[in-house]
């Protein structure tokens, strides 16, 4: 198996590139790289060699060539997976985990299903808005599209939550905590 720096350094090199990508794209056979590639016989042979002695690339019984592609995704599985690092850092753990779960790079990935989880997320959400500051339809749309593209849900969420308002088509935080900037 390939781990993820020795295929990286194997496609560290424009002419194994080249033959890679060929034999992607079906060249097959050293005559056909050759033509596929604009390389010269000579640097075809030598990158093959390469690429073939790590196990990238190998030779069928009739002589076609192949990328073991299942090598990328090998070597991809092998990489350690960073830590993600909480967008909600300084919201209590059991908060902070209902938080990274719904929301990702500032977008909503995720509503919570149990109504307990989903009022954190919808506490979080209506910071959004000021206290004492009437707002139009699309004043909230446009704040709720920050976060999610179905403004629609998440506002009746809100409304139905109690934690905004709404008459004659104006809108207002009359609910959830205040937390200041």
């Amino acid at each position: 198996m390939l781990d993820a720096a020795r295929l990286l350094g194997l496609l560290a090199d424009p002419a194994r590139r080249r033959v890679v990508a060929a034999l992607v794209l079906e060249a097959g056979t050293r005559e056909r790289l050759v033509g596929r590639t604009g390389l010269s016989t000579r640097e075809v042979v030598e990158a093959l060699g390469r690429l073939q002695a790590a196990g990238l690339v190998v030779e069928g019984g009739d002589g076609t060539l192949v990328v073991l592609e299942q090598a990328f995704a090998e070597a991809s599985r092998a990489l350690p997976r960073p830590a993600r690092v909480s967008e909600h850092p300084d919201a209590p753990p059991d908060r902070r985990r209902v938080l990274d779960a719904s929301i990702r790079d500032g977008r909503l990935v995720r509503m919570p299903a149990k109504r307990s989880h989903r009022l954190i997320l919808l506490e979080e959400v209506v910071q959004r808005f000021a206290v004492g500051r009437h707002y139009t339809e699309r004043e909230v749309n446009a704040a709720l599209a920050l976060l999610d593209d179905d403004t629609a849900t998440l506002r009746r969420y809100l409304v139905d939550e109690g934690l905004l308002d709404r008459k004659d088509g104006r809108y207002w935080r009359c609910g959830g905590s205040y937390l200041p900037d």
